[in-house]
Parts: C-alpha cells; sequence; structure tokens
C-alpha cells in the first residue's frame, strides 16, 4: 500500500499503523477472515442489517476464484470467523455448513471475476443509501467524505430495482463498476471495492453510506447547495480516497470491535 507523505508522521519513533505482512497463504487468509468476521460485526452496529440483506466478500489469498463470505440469514452481529463461507464463481459453498445468499453472491461474484482488481466488496440495503439510489444521480463534491469519491464513483441503472439472480444480469451490473471505489445501484442501494484489503472495502461503504445522509439532510434544507470546485475535490481525492487512508480510518473501528466483541475470532 502506498502511503501519500500527508500520512507520514512528523517525528521518528512515534507508532504509527501500518499494514500487515503475510509470511504464509493461510497466515493472510485468516487475517482477510478476521477482517471480514469483524466487518459484519462493525455493520450490524451500525444498523446496517436488513434481514438477511447485505454481504461481504473477499477473494481467497491461495485460490483468488474462491470467495468468503457471511452466511446467509445469519445476524451480521454474531458472524465469527469460524461462520465463514468459501464459495466458489457458480455460488457452489465449498467451505461452511451455512447457505450462501444467491442473489447477493450473484451480483458479488460477477464483480470479482469481471475485475480481477477487487480484492473485496460490500453491499447493505442501508437507510441513507437506498434513499440516494432512488434519485438515480451521483453524489456532489459537498463535503470531503464526498470529495473522496470524485471521479471515482459510478451509478448503474441496469437491472435497477430488479432482485439479481441469473449470472449473465450479474455481469451487466459487474461491467460497469471498473475502477471505481463505490457504485450506486440505482433503486436498490450502494456496492463498494476494496483494491488490498476488506478494511478499505468496508471504510469505502461507510464512507459512502455517511456522503448519502449528509446530501440528503443538506438538499433537504432547500437551499442550493455549495459545491466543492473540480481542482480541490481532485486535490481531496488525491490525499483521501487511496486505499492506505481508507485502511488507515478503519483501523480504530477494528480495534473497537476486537475489544467490544472478543468472540468474533471464534
Amino acid at each position: 500500500m502506498n502511503k501519500r507523505s500527508v500520512y507520514e508522521p512528523d517525528q521518528a519513533g512515534l507508532h504509527f499503523p501500518s499494514p500487515p505482512v503475510f509470511a504464509t497463504p493461510a497466515e493472510e487468509r485468516l487475517h482477510r477472515k478476521q477482517r471480514l468476521a469483524a466487518a459484519c460485526r462493525v455493520f450490524a452496529r451500525y444498523r446496517y442489517e436488513y434481514g438477511f440483506a447485505g454481504h461481504i466478500t473477499v477473494r481467497d489469498p491461495e485460490h483468488p476464484h474462491l470467495y468468503w463470505t457471511n452466511p446467509f440469514a445469519m445476524d451480521f452481529g454474531r458472524v465469527r470467523v469460524s461462520d465463514l463461507l468459501l464459495v466458489d464463481r457458480t455460488g457452489i459453498v465449498r467451505e461452511g455448513t451455512w447457505a450462501v445468499n444467491r442473489a447477493g453472491f450473484v451480483l458479488h461474484a460477477a464483480i470479482h471475476e469481471a475485475n480481477p482488481h477487487v480484492l473485496a466488496s460490500c453491499h447493505a440495503h442501508t437507510t441513507n443509501g437506498m434513499a440516494w439510489a432512488a434519485l438515480g444521480r451521483k453524489l456532489d463534491p459537498i463535503t470531503q467524505t464526498a470529495a473522496s469519491f470524485y471521479s471515482d464513483h459510478a451509478l448503474i441503472s441496469e437491472q435497477a430495482g430488479a432482485v439479481v439472480v441469473e449470472r449473465d444480469a450479474g455481469h451487466e451490473v459487474a461491467a460497469v463498476f471498473g475502477e471505481n471505489k463505490i457504485v450506486i445501484h440505482q433503486n436498490h442501494g450502494l456496492f463498494s471495492a476494496g483494491r488490498e484489503s476488506v478494511d478499505e472495502a468496508a471504510w469505502w461503504f461507510i464512507a459512502a453510506e455517511r456522503a448519502c445522509e449528509i446530501q440528503l439532510k443538506a438538499e433537504a434544507t432547500g437551499h442550493p447547495l455549495k459545491l466543492i470546485s473540480p481542482e480541490a475535490a481532485e486535490h481531496s481525492s488525491r490525499h483521501l480516497g487511496t486505499p492506505f487512508s481508507a485502511w488507515l480510518h478503519f483501523q480504530p473501528i477494528y480495534d473497537a470491535i476486537c475489544r467490544s466483541d472478543p468472540d468474533l475470532f471464534d
């Protein structure tokens, strides 16, 4: 992960978080699974759950065409590392005892398959994300949070509002995903992508949900929005929109959930 200079510590000897380095695929696999389970717990705490809807996926480090994901219809707030499923691109569970959400996995598998650079992806039926998706618009650069997605998020109208259960339909959505950090799927909600970690994908989702909430509230005032200039938005995106920045943002959240929910590692 490339650190931007703005995040480098300005005094030698100070503790500064840095991404882990792994000695073996098994070590990296465990790390990814721990972060996935933790992200599920975080999403539960942030009230991102909506019945059985919602899923987080990450590639296996040794078998990149297999994906770890949360069990179907299990409360995000009780997901443990041992509960996670290993699923192939067709939706067949290779490891685990729970079923997989077919509608959810069709989209996630297609996103991963069409975009080899995507390591992890998140989706949930959140209040603000769904409300904003119903407008069929991209976010405007009205805050630094929104500016981190400037020129780096997409609106997808294909299969808008439909439950995607067929692989061909999933590929139509995935093809538009491209290089973007997040996509707004019209009449559906938000999807995020992490190039380098589950942490990154989780933070982009959290930030996008917050950006949707802020814009909905700002527009509800009835006053015209004051947009950040394209130059300033691009500058913010360069510094705040990096994989390392997203990873770093997620670290205090991860630390908090580890302290409050140690059973997630079971």
